[in-house]
């Protein structure tokens, strides 16, 4: 199948490596289950985009927004209240934005392939 012609590319902002990741990951499932992963994984996963936007918020006072979002819910209450662990932390979250995506993402592949697994999904 050609890359462009394939299910995955319909992910807004997908990247190469998350291409690989999911395509390595749904090798095996059939037509149905590939939609019903898509429309789970699809509505469960964040843009790097959307992890930088939500850490430059934290310059702003609102430090840890991004760490929630992510399921991080222990370093979020951290970062809240040490300002972003004095701003150092939140400066490298702003730099490690996109593996911060990619990891929860990874996350999310594995919770979606489960539900889709189970013959569940919705």
């Amino acid at each position: 199948m050609d890359i462009f012609q394939s299910p995955l590319m319909s992910l807004p902002g997908i990247t190469p490596e998350e291409y690989a990741y999911l395509q390595q990951a749904t090798t095996g499932l059939n037509e149905q289950q590939l939609r019903n992963f898509l429309m789970i994984y699809g509505s469960r996963r964040k843009q790097p985009s959307e992890i930088l936007l939500l850490a430059l918020i934290g310059f702003l006072g609102f430090a840890g927004i991004h760490r929630f979002v992510i399921g991080q819910i222990g370093m979020g209450i951290l970062y809240f209240f040490t300002g972003g662990l004095c701003m150092i932390g939140t400066i490298v979250d702003v730099i490690n934005h996109k593996s911060l995506a990619f990891e929860y993402n990874q996350k999310m592949v594995f919770e979606s392939l489960q539900m889709v697994r189970m013959g569940g999904g919705f």
